[in-house]
């Protein structure tokens, strides 16, 4: 990426384009001075993309982007670059959604919004507003050595908005506090508002209220703004709020780059690099949507002798019972700490048959976390900083390409790395304590490709086998879960903390592409790939909550050989490209993919899943039907046409042209993604859930654009 002013050519470049994907519309312009007298150059750019409502019903889109580079040459061997750009930018999210929802309302209905007044609003909105200042000093020391010394300084917010229903009001019943209140769930797709819900009881299904809940679904169907103001001016105080989950950073990044011609074969590339993150990490009251506040309490927090309900409750014991406005931290506030040093090399050779490379590096890496609350939950484990995690990584990679002949060549690359878990990744419950993941380790990561190209004047093709195993990742979810054992208490309910650690994952595949220059002005194109992306090994699982004292251990999760979602894993293309001497052009692609799995619940294949809420083996378990219960659901495979043409004049020395890009022209319909609703989890109630005609807890999936279009045309001088 080119960030350096004198870099680019003299000239400006202003375009429009249409749209109805993640934006409506985007509007750009550029412009580079080149080099100026004195040594001075600048460039600059600006662009706005947008959507009151894009693909997906009530998906706003609202981006800016700005950037700008000044540069000043000293002399020939000294030169500076600032660099800053700032791209604000605010989507309204799309709801994944049950097979029951899109039966009623298609691919495109989003659960997040509804209209207040006239207007759509989006519940669900990120934002992220975090400019980057850089500066780069270049210095050429001599014919055969480079230093670029640069500083990178970015801050800024990212907030990610929902409806906060747990309201409530504290009250005297007696001489004891107490909270009452909390509201409803107001999402639309709660599973109690939809008809599958009053047809789970098998042997007294109530058709009635399963018919108005479908009718008021196909009707309504979405949030209702109204109601919540309503709600809150009733109740004088703010049941209902816009809350806002917030990460302000501040990272800090400096670098120190040396590029050396050792010899005419031998070239040398190293780093040494400083970096360090302050992420402030809180929750917010964005709206209070017509109450005159909101009280910081877990109204679902559970109590008992020792522990009363208003003392668990407390998001912060040192201000209990906080009564918050906009703008406030409340819920969860804490602050993490990062620092990483890394030292890189790398060793190039180039000689006539062969190229290869050596390169390694070494880096610490520290992270802490600090606690601004003291958690009603946590009061001992809470506020104030945790112990710091330190991790060792270090890196070695080498490759290298032989020319068999100026036609036939082979590469190989291979890669030993040892990188530290994500910081995210290793505190289990970050909002309310200072718990790190037990046995958190490096990742390690073993990598390999061997590739063989083809390159002739009308031909050019390439194969490549690849490899790749992970171990001793991490990964942790939240959610709600039903039929718990083990908990210690009579409830085997509970919203958990899912820790995944040790995880082993293998990427292994072959892929294909071909390309011929047929004739001057017609071109053909081909490729496949074939991959196997799996769990290696069966990682350990431990839950943690709020609601019980001791984190909770099923050990092993059973989840080897089964398929890692995040896309098909195999895909095929042909194409075709015409391109006049009239400078127009059109092309067209069909693309296969299949192979794309849902994103399975590693809790449904530990031995929680064969346990009784007392701890002892469920009666009538049957291990065919489980089978089939733990069976990964495989997404059907799809045809996706393109098309994309397009047309350049040249007019007075200046550039004008236009491209059109037409994308899944036959409209099918299809699955990017999804995954399995971890609240049932044991046998009983997943079997018990299954056996209904509408699941009320099936798997969510998100879908791709139908038939779309891209539209730009530019004015280059």
């Amino acid at each position: 990426i080119i960030m350096r002013a004198s870099q680019y050519s003299r000239g400006g470049r202003i375009s429009y384009a249409l749209a109805n994907r993640s934006y409506n519309g985007r509007v750009m312009g550029s412009y580079s001075s080149g080099e100026l007298q004195k040594g001075w150059a600048y460039s600059v750019s600006a662009s706005r993309r947008f959507a009151e409502e894009a693909y997906s019903d009530g998906s706003l889109y609202d981006a800016n982007a700005f950037y700008i580079a000044v540069e000043k040459k000293f002399s020939e061997t000294h030169s500076l670059n600032f660099t800053g750009f700032y791209t604000p930018n605010i989507r309204g999210k799309s709801s994944p959604n049950t097979q029951e929802v899109f039966d009623l309302k298609g691919r495109q209905y989003n659960a997040y919004w509804g209209y207040q007044g006239r207007e759509i609003r989006n519940s669900r909105l990120k934002e992220i507003k975090e400019p980057v200042l850089m500066f780069n000093h270049f210095w050429k020391v001599s014919d055969k050595i480079e230093i670029n010394n640069n500083f990178l300084f970015q801050f800024g917010k990212t907030g990610n908005s929902r409806i906060d229903y747990g309201g409530t009001r504290l009250v005297m019943l007696g001489e004891q506090e107490s909270f009452i209140g909390g509201g409803a769930n107001p999402d639309p797709t709660y599973y109690q508002k939809l008809p599958g819900y009053y047809l789970r009881f098998s042997d007294n299904p109530n058709y009635e209220a399963a018919f108005r809940a479908r009718d008021d679904f196909i009707e309504e169907g979405q949030l209702d703004w109204a109601k919540l103001y309503a709600a809150n001016q009733s109740a004088g105080y703010s049941i209902y709020a816009l809350s806002e989950d917030r990460n302000d950073d501040k990272l800090i990044s400096a670098n120190s780059i040396l590029s050396a011609e050792l010899n005419p074969n031998i070239s040398l590339n190293s780093k040494l690099s400083f970096t360090s993150l302050n992420s402030h990490n809180f929750a917010s009251v964005k709206d209070l949507l017509g109450g005159s506040g909101y009280l910081d309490v877990d109204f679902f927090a559970e109590g008992d002798s020792e522990t009363p309900l208003g003392y668990r409750a407390q998001s912060d014991l040192q201000n209990p019972n906080r009564i918050v406005g906009v703008d406030e931290a409340y819920k969860y506030n804490f602050e993490l700490h990062a620092t990483s040093a890394e030292a890189f090399a790398q060793l190039q050779f180039n000689y006539s048959q062969a190229d290869f490379y050596v390169a390694a590096n070494f880096s610490q890496t520290s992270y802490q976390r600090n606690g601004l609350f003291q958690n009603g939950n946590f009061p001992d484990n809470s506020l104030g900083k945790s112990k710091k995690l330190q991790f060792t990584g270090y890196g070695v990679k080498v490759g290298g390409t032989y020319r068999l002949t100026g036609r036939h060549l082979f590469t190989l690359n291979a890669a030993h790395l040892a990188k530290p878990p994500n910081l995210r990744n290793s505190f289990s419950n970050s909002r309310q304590n200072n718990e790190t993941v037990l046995g958190l380790k490096t990742e390690k990561i073993y990598s390999a490709d061997l590739s063989y190209r083809y390159q002739a004047p009308k031909l050019k093709a390439r194969l490549t086998g690849y490899f790749t195993q992970i171990n001793d990742a991490t990964e942790i979810s939240f959610y709600y879960a039903d039929g718990l054992s083990g908990l210690g208490r009579t409830s085997t309910t509970a919203f958990v903390q899912e820790i995944l650690s040790g995880i082993g994952k293998r990427h292994l595949g072959a892929e294909f592409g071909v390309e011929s220059q047929v004739t001057t002005t017609i071109k053909l194109k081909a490729a496949a790939a074939v991959g196997q992306f799996t769990y290696s090994n069966n990682p350990y699982l431990y839950l943690t909550s709020d609601d019980f004292e001791e984190a909770v251990h099923y050990g092993t999760s059973y989840l080897k050989d089964y398929r890692i979602a995040g896309g098909p894993q195999r895909a095929a293309q042909l194409g075709f490209e015409y391109r006049d001497p009239g400078f127009w052009w059109f092309g067209t692609t069909v693309n296969f993919f299949s192979h794309a799995f849902l994103d399975i619940s590693p809790l449904t294949r530990t031995a929680n899943f064969k346990l009784d809420t007392d701890g002892l083996p469920l009666l009538n378990y049957d291990e065919d039907i489980a089978r089939k219960l733990l069976e990964q659901e495989q997404f059907q495979e799809c045809f996706l046409v393109n098309i994309i043409g397009g047309k350049s004049w040249l007019v007075k020395g200046k550039y004008l042209g236009f491209f059109v890009s037409l994308n899944n022209i036959f409209d099918e319909l299809y699955k990017t993604g999804g995954f399995e609703q971890s609240r049932n989890a044991n046998y009983r109630t997943l079997k018990k859930d299954q056996e209904r005609d509408y699941p009320i807890f099936n798997p969510k999936y998100w879908y791709g654009r139908g038939a779309s279009y891209y539209a730009n045309f530019y004015v280059r001088f």
